[in-house]
């Protein structure tokens, strides 16, 4: 609280002075140079740098490694802060500037060993290589910045020392990105608890397939233990909460033949779904060296694009869910808790302590331990020295993983042989890379290192070390991956549905609803269709899907039969006559989204207890299951096994969810349906890091905006199933539409601001166009760059 108080009371006597002169020069001296000359060390030619009217930069260089020099500098300028947390979070390293809460946070990072896997992976790089020097070169540009200007306000805010940014801070990150797409916290736990503790009649409304003799025993798995899994999926789910970074959640990517486009020539199309947050993930910047030019979206610390286009080529990409993580029993040697099962063989478990350093409180020491099989993920949250260790084998710290190289190479795949063989690098996470060019070539890649596990393994589950269903085999070729390349129907389209690989090679993972993939494909399949780029911004902005009618086709008729009460009866007809579409006026989409949330409590929150529901409402399984469940009058799902009378059935279950809706909703809106619009109870806010704490969110957070969209449809403005009001928490990060037949006139937007700077004109510049679904020019034409030049910034080499 001591923290919190101090930080309001730093901003407010900031605010006071900004009365005066010495406030103005305060904000001002921490705003980017956008014009002027600097002198920057390390340069061998002048470089210049023109901004456009949304604060994009344009840089032109006379070789690469002035070019990523230079791309460091400006990307520091308007990111650092984004870049500081980042990387402390990536690392466990959070807890030192944000304090005490932030410590579980830490523990989980800590756990998952980004840290020491950076740490070896950069020793282990060659730093002679094209993509390792572009790294360098961006770190120096980085650190030049830092170097020679005033901290951000929110170092000054939180008392945070400069430190040199390096290739470790930088795969670090990386592997944070991998971690966001990993659903395995949240989803396996719940998965085996409802296998080993319920049993397979409650596993059928998930349709997964039931091993019959498991993979696992449940009493192989003690209660302490259960709470220990249950506390790391809190973790990794409140992780990106209460640090406000962007979390990877889904995508859309398509690319459309020359045939089917009215230009004759492909359009790519991608808008990547991440959690919203302020600054937005993406910094967009268009490089240009002799021999290289690309119009680049930009993470921190990463100086290669991983969304990019030319007058060429272009990609975008999406999340593969592929299961690249398993979460592994360990057994434990009766009389040496410190070994473990392994191959017939007890062996020890490495042990490596490490010191979590928490700004206003004590260090904390945290005991690391690994097995053959990995990182034991649950130590840091056992409560009881009962709980036995589960470990973690993940794809992205067991393989080689080149993926700088990789998309180093990709920022230069003019051909699709060099796209599909820089793709091929990329071993985790999985990705789909879905790629187009001017020559007319479109083309998608499931990229990632698919393991070969042993028969009848299904990694849904918590698997048994001691039976040997955590062995890998090996890895399958890359070509056995999916993938397409101009196939026949003229269109391709990537939406996070499960596959067909043409290989017949099973890639089992965590993969979204099909109904968004529906939606769009029903529309890229019309066969007379000529698309262009209007058409396909409307097929973005879409907001609607058929999820919606797949449960009231099966649950109305339920309700039909037991709502009574006479205002309850009005309040079912919106959803009698909706077609599925998440507008801001639509009062159906309020009360669905509300009932599914009800629906859901009502018959499972009683059997999985509160830890296990609330995880379970964080994943993609629920959307799975309720479908299947309320089409199932029989399922065990719906007795309430905490009551003692007869079993509920679903009929009772329904109408006590519909009651709970409507007396949720007319507490927060009152009794008129009118008041019950999605617009008025479904909104965005970006919030910052220091938005968590009031009055600073005032300051800080960008919002809120009403929003259409909704789960899983196109316009993916969505959250995780609850209680309204909803808060968009992720969807379109970007939204881009490239014709090739003029990649010049592309267009995009940033859902807030290229800048991470309080006061910029830039910081929230593009909130409210994002929010109304407005598009913005995306210059790549130097013509069309010095047109639209709002002012050059020039570096010359330091003497």
């Amino acid at each position: 609280m001591r923290l919190a108080l101090k930080i309001v009371a730093v901003v407010l006597a900031a605010i006071l002075l900004a009365a005066g002169g010495a406030g103005v020069w305060y904000f001002n001296s921490k705003l980017p140079q956008r014009k002027g000359d600097v002198a920057l060390k390390g340069l061998s030619a002048p470089v210049s740098v023109d901004y456009d009217e949304r604060g994009v930069p344009h840089i032109r260089a006379q070789n690469e490694a002035d070019l990523y020099r230079t791309l460091g500098y400006v990307h520091a300028q308007d990111r650092l802060f984004q870049m500081e947390v980042v990387r402390r979070l990536a690392q466990g390293e959070l807890a030192e500037i944000l304090g005490p809460k932030l410590v579980e946070t830490d523990k989980l990072f800590r756990t998952l060993q980004l840290r020491q896997h950076a740490i070896d992976y950069v020793a282990r790089m060659d730093m002679s290589t094209p993509a390792s020097k572009a790294l360098l070169a961006y770190l120096d540009g980085i650190n030049q910045y830092q170097a020679t200007h005033p901290a951000p306000v929110e170092f000054d805010i939180l008392g945070i020392p400069k430190r040199p940014f390096t290739p470790q801070d930088t795969m670090a990150v990386s592997g944070y990105l991998a971690y966001s797409f990993a659903a395995a916290f949240r989803t396996e736990p719940v998965m085996t608890f409802i296998r080993d503790k319920l049993g397979p009649d409650y596993l059928r409304a998930f349709d997964i397939e039931w091993h019959p003799e498991g993979v696992m025993q449940a009493a192989a798995l003690t209660d302490s233990t259960w709470n220990s899994l249950a506390h790391v999926a809190r973790a990794s789910t409140q992780a990106m909460d209460i640090a406000s970074v962007p979390l990877f959640e889904g995508s859309n990517a398509w690319a459309i033949s020359s045939r089917r486009s009215a230009s004759g020539k492909p359009i790519l199309a991608g808008d990547p779904h991440i959690a919203y947050a302020a600054p937005a993930v993406w910094y967009e910047a268009h490089l240009s060296s002799p021999g290289f030019e690309l119009y680049g979206h930009y993470q921190a610390l990463n100086p290669v694009a991983l969304l990019g286009h030319n007058e060429r080529f272009g990609w975008s990409l999406t999340m593969f869910q592929n299961d690249d993580l398993d979460l592994i029993a360990e057994q434990t040697a009766p009389d040496h808790p410190n070994q473990v099962m392994f191959r017939g063989e007890w062996v020890d478990m490495q042990v490596r302590t490490e010191t979590i350093a928490v700004k206003g409180g004590a260090p904390v020491q945290l005991s690391l331990r690994r097995t053959p099989n990995g990182p034991v993920i649950n130590d840091a949250f056992s409560a009881t020295l009962g709980a036995a260790p589960v470990s973690m084998w993940w794809a992205f710290l067991e393989t080689e993983n080149p993926i700088l190289e990789a998309f180093y190479e990709l920022n230069r795949a003019d051909t699709r042989d060099k796209a599909r063989e820089a793709v091929a690098k990329i071993h985790s996470p999985g990705l789909n890379i879905v790629w187009a060019s001017a020559s007319g070539d479109i083309a998608w890649w499931a990229a990632g290192k698919l393991p070969q596990r042993p028969t009848g393994v299904n990694p849904s589950f918590i698997l048994d070390a001691s039976k040997g269903e955590a062995e890998k085999l090996g890895y399958y070729a890359f070509q056995f991956n999916p993938q397409e390349e101009n196939p026949a129907r003229g269109y391709i389209v990537s939406a996070n549905h499960q596959p067909r690989p043409p290989s017949g090679v099973p890639v089992p993972g965590y993969y979204n609803l099909p109904d968004r993939a529906r939606q769009l494909d029903q529309a890229l399949a019309e066969p007379k269709r000529k698309w262009d780029v209007s058409a396909v911004q409307t097929l973005q902005l879409d907001v609607g899907n058929g999820y919606a009618r797949r449960v009231l086709d099966e649950i109305l008729p339920v309700l039909k039969s037991v709502v009574t009460d006479d205002n309850e009866k009005a309040f079912l007809e919106p959803l009698e006559k909706w077609d599925g579409t998440y507008t801001r006026d639509s009062i159906a989409a309020t009360l669905f989204s509300q009932f599914l949330y009800e629906l859901a409590k009502a018959a499972m929150a009683d059997e999985l207890g509160e830890e296990l529901f609330a995880s379970l409402l964080r994943t993609r399984a629920l959307d799975h299951a309720l479908p299947l469940l309320v089409a199932d009058e029989k399922s065990p799902w719906w007795d309430n096994v905490k009551t003692t009378k007869r079993a509920e059935s679903r009929y009772e279950i329904a109408a006590m969810a519909w009651h709970r809706t409507y007396e949720h909703l007319s507490t927060l809106y009152g009794s008129s349906l009118l008041e019950w619009a999605w617009g008025k109870a479904h909104t965005l806010t970006h919030n910052h890091p220091l938005g968590q704490q009031k009055p600073l969110n005032l300051l800080f957070n960008v919002g809120p905006f009403a929003v259409p969209g909704g789960r899983e449809t196109p316009n993916n403005l969505s959250g995780n199933v609850g209680p309204a009001p909803w808060a968009v928490s992720y969807g379109p990060s970007t939204r881009r539409v490239i014709d090739f037949a003029n990649p010049a006139a592309s267009v995009g937007i940033n859902p807030v601001g290229q800048s991470g700077v309080l006061f910029d004109r830039h910081y929230d510049d593009q909130a409210l166009p994002f929010a109304e679904g407005i598009y913005q020019p995306q210059h790549l034409a130097w013509d069309d760059v010095r047109a639209h030049r709002q002012s050059t910034l020039s570096l010359r080499p330091a003497p």
